[in-house]
C-alpha cells in the first residue's frame, strides 16, 4: 500500500499564498535561495504549476481529503436524519414512518466506546449494548497508530465543520487569529485535562459497574439521550455552543486545538505511528511554506519529522511544498546518500516509503470498513433490544436521569 509521492497540491479555493508561489516560475528545474543564502537546486513536483495543482489531479492530497470530509459528514447527516426518524417513531407510537436502528450513530458516544472497550479487555466479552461505539473506537485508534491524527482532519465531522469556519474567517478577514506562546500552550492542555478526567472515570469503574451502567433505562439509550440533548438544548448549552461556532471563525480549530478529548486520545496514540511528515534536507529549498501552511502552526521546516501530537496528518504543509521528494508523509528514509541534492538519489531514498493522499483515503477507507464488517460478520455489530423496551423507554426518554 506503499507508494512514492510525487505530488500534492494547493486547493484551489485556499487565499494562502505562500513564498513557495513566488519561486516556481518555469519548469524542469530552478533556482531558489536557501535561507542562509547558499543556493539549492528546485526540482518541482510534477503536476505544479504557479503553485497550485488541479483539483481534478489524482495527486492532488487535497482533493481525496475533501472528498473524504465531505462523504463522511454526509454519512453523518444520513445516519442522524435516519436516526431522528427511528426515534419520532417511539414517540408518536408508531404514527410516523418506521425506519431500521442506525447502529453508525453509537460513533458519536465515545465515553460508551471507552467503558466497552474497558470491560472488553477485562472479560473478554464483547458487551451487548452499545458495542458499535467501541467497534469504531478501536477504528480510530488504529487509524491513529497508521496514519497518524488522520481522522480529525480526514473523516470527523467536527473537525471538518471547524475547517469551514476557520476559513471563512480567512475569506472575510484575511487572516485567523493566532494566540500568544504564553496563552497558547496552557490552553492546549485543557483537552488533556478533559481526556485524564474522563479516563479516571472509566478506569475507576469496574466491570460489574461498566454492565450495570449499560443495562440501565439510560444506559441502554444513551445514544437518544445524545440526540434529545440537542433537539431541547438549554440557554448555557446553546450560548456555549454559539461561541465556540463564533470563536472558530477567527481562531483556527478551535475546539479541536484546545477542548477536544478525543482529538487529544487520538493524538497521544498517533505519536507511535512509523509514518509521520518528514523533510529531506537536501531536496528542501527552505522557502518556509510548510510551516505558513501548517493549521496547527507547527514548525515544519526547521524539523527532519513532526513527531507532535497536534499533528493531523492534513497534509497541508505537503500540499504547498513545490520540491519534489521534500516533505511527505512517510515511514523513515532509505539510506541511500544524495550527493550535491541528486535528485535521482533523493528518489530513491524514499521510494516505498511514502504514503500518498490516495494511499492514505484508502488506508481509512480499509481500516473503518474492515472493523465494521468484521462486527458485522461475527454479530455484535447491532444493539438487540426487543421492541417493548423501545416503546417503553423513548416517549419519556426525558425523563430518565443518569444512574
Amino acid at each position: 500500500m506503499l507508494c512514492e509521492l510525487h505530488t500534492l497540491a494547493i486547493n484551489p479555493f485556499d487565499n494562502e499564498m505562500t513564498e513557495t508561489q513566488n519561486l516556481i516560475g518555469g519548469s524542469g528545474q530552478d533556482e531558489a535561495a536557501a535561507a542562509g543564502g547558499a543556493r539549492k537546486i528546485l526540482v518541482r513536483r510534477p503536476g505544479m504549476a504557479a503553485g497550485r495543482m488541479s483539483w481534478r489531479d489524482w495527486r492532488n492530497v487535497r482533493t481525496w481529503r475533501h472528498t473524504a470530509q465531505l462523504a463522511f459528514a454526509l454519512l453523518n447527516v444520513f445516519l442522524c436524519a435516519q436516526f431522528y426518524l427511528w426515534v419520532r417513531y417511539y414517540e408518536t407510537g408508531g404514527r410516523t414512518l418506521k425506519v431500521a436502528r442506525p447502529d453508525g450513530v453509537e460513533g458519536w458516544l465515545p465515553i460508551a466506546g471507552l467503558m466497552n472497550l474497558k470491560y472488553t479487555l477485562l472479560t473478554w466479552t464483547i458487551p451487548p449494548i452499545h458495542a458499535a461505539a467501541m467497534f469504531l473506537l478501536a477504528a480510530f485508534l488504529l487509524i491513529s497508530l497508521l496514519g497518524k491524527k488522520a481522522f480529525c482532519s480526514w473523516l470527523c465531522p467536527v473537525g471538518t465543520l471547524s475547517e469551514a469556519l476557520w476559513r471563512l474567517g480567512q475569506r472575510l478577514f484575511g487572516r485567523n487569529v493566532s494566540l500568544p506562546r504564553w496563552l497558547d500552550v496552557p490552553l492546549r492542555a485543557l483537552k488533556y485535562l478533559l481526556l485524564a478526567a474522563f479516563l479516571y472515570i472509566v478506569a475507576v469503574m469496574p466491570a460489574e459497574a461498566i454492565e450495570s451502567f449499560m443495562a440501565s433505562p439510560y444506559g441502554l439509550i444513551a445514544d437518544v439521550k445524545m440526540l434529545n440533548f440537542f433537539r431541547y438544548i438549554g440557554g448555557s448549552a446553546a450560548i456555549t455552543i454559539g461561541a465556540l461556532i463564533v470563536g472558530s471563525v477567527f481562531i483556527t480549530n478551535l475546539w479541536c486545538r484546545y477542548l477536544c478529548p478525543y482529538g487529544a486520545l487520538l493524538g497521544l496514540v498517533s505519536m507511535a505511528s512509523p509514518f509521520k511528515v518528514r523533510r529531506d534536507a537536501e531536496a528542501c529549498i527552505d522557502c518556509g511554506g510548510c510551516a505558513k501552511a501548517c493549521p496547527a502552526r507547527l514548525p515544519v521546516d526547521q524539523k527532519s519529522r513532526v513527531r507532535s501530537a497536534e499533528c493531523t496528518a492534513c497534509l497541508s504543509c505537503v500540499a504547498v511544498c513545490p520540491a519534489q521528494n521534500a516533505l511527505q508523509l512517510a515511514l523513515p528514509p532509505g539510506k541511500t546518500t544524495a550527493a550535491g541534492g541528486d535528485a535521482v538519489g533523493i528518489a530513491r531514498r524514499w521510494r516505498g516509503r511514502v504514503l500518498s493522499g490516495a494511499m492514505l483515503a484508502l488506508l481509512l477507507a480499509l481500516v473503518v470498513g474492515g472493523v465494521i464488517g468484521a462486527a458485522k460478520w461475527s454479530g455484535h455489530w447491532q444493539t438487540r433490544l426487543p421492541e417493548e423496551v423501545y416503546q417503553e423507554l423513548l416517549p419519556r426518554a426525558q425523563q430518565l436521569g443518569h444512574p
